[in-house]
């Protein structure tokens, strides 16, 4: 199948066109397709039109579908495989997750033993402003960090809470804590090797109740909170902005994203997918 590859920034993100995502890719479509994916770690298709089988059918490509655990509630019916990402309600429940707010910057799932590989998101419908979607470079965040910075990570590893949500809500059935050193959660290197490009990224999961094995509460606060404050150069990002139709495709280990808020009263509904991963690999600094 012919397509096109478009460059969307410097640092990350590519336009795949010509291809129409309900049919099955052959070998060469599916060799060239993943290629750009490493190459560029987001992957943008516009104007499909996929129901959840055929959404499925797509990631399938790509590895075996996980399912996020706690929201069991918010899959969409009959493909459990498939999280419906919405504000909207229906007979005043919701029919999703992560409402309207914003949802700060994270890596999907990086308070599990196997955070995934991938992230497919599906815009059905979207409001006509706000709900962008940014991402960062984490290959091009760890290359640019102060020599100090990176030694100060070398051969640490981060707690990743599994208490909240990127919204920052508490999951269901969990228990709020304000000692970031007992939360539960899943201990991953800071600086991870990825399986497949061989390249090195920062990984820090989410802020939120985040604390560096072995370090001081306070140590490690102030560690981390000059890392977050280095990734926010515009050099490192690409932002998104939302057509309905629009397939996003993004390599779980070696970006973040986040959500901008948009109007409660627009209504907005993602379908998405998540490829099983792998158990993080630490990779040294040098």
């Amino acid at each position: 199948m012919a397509f096109e590859i478009t460059k969307l920034t410097e640092s990350l993100g590519a336009e795949i066109s010509g291809l129409d995502l309900r049919q099955p890719f052959d070998a060469e479509t599916l060799a060239g397709v993943r290629a750009a994916w490493l190459e560029k770690l987001v992957l943008r298709f516009r104007g499909q039109n996929l129901n959840d089988a055929e959404l499925i059918a797509f990631s399938e490509q790509f590895g075996e579908l996980d399912r996020v655990p706690t929201w069991d509630q918010y899959h969409s019916p009959g493909h459990p495989e498939v999280l419906v990402v919405s504000n909207v309600k229906e007979g005043g429940q919701a029919i999703g997750v992560l409402g309207d707010g914003e949802a700060s910057w994270h890596t999907d799932m990086a308070y599990i033993e196997r955070p995934p590989t991938a992230s497919v998101l599906h815009a059905h419908e979207i409001p006509e402003t706000g709900g962008d979607t940014s991402y960062l470079n984490m290959y091009a965040v760890l290359d640019a960090l102060p020599p100090e910075l990176l030694e100060a990570i070398d051969g640490r590893q981060l707690n990743h809470d599994e208490t909240h949500d990127s919204g920052g809500d508490l999951r269901p059935g969990k228990t709020a804590s304000d000692d970031v050193s007992t939360m539960p959660g899943a201990h991953h290197p800071m600086i991870r090797l990825h399986p497949e490009t061989g390249k090195k990224a920062l990984f820090l999961g989410r802020r939120l109740h985040a604390h560096i094995i072995g370090m001081e509460v306070e140590q490690s606060e102030a560690l981390l909170d000059q890392l977050w404050r280095f990734c926010a150069g515009d050099e490192f990002l690409f932002r998104h902005q939302w057509q309905s139709g629009d397939v996003l495709m993004w390599d779980n280990r070696c970006t973040m994203h986040r959500r901008e808020a948009f109007d409660p009263a627009a209504r907005r509904i993602m379908h998405r997918t998540e490829i099983i991963g792998e158990v993080p690999v630490a990779a040294g600094a040098t």
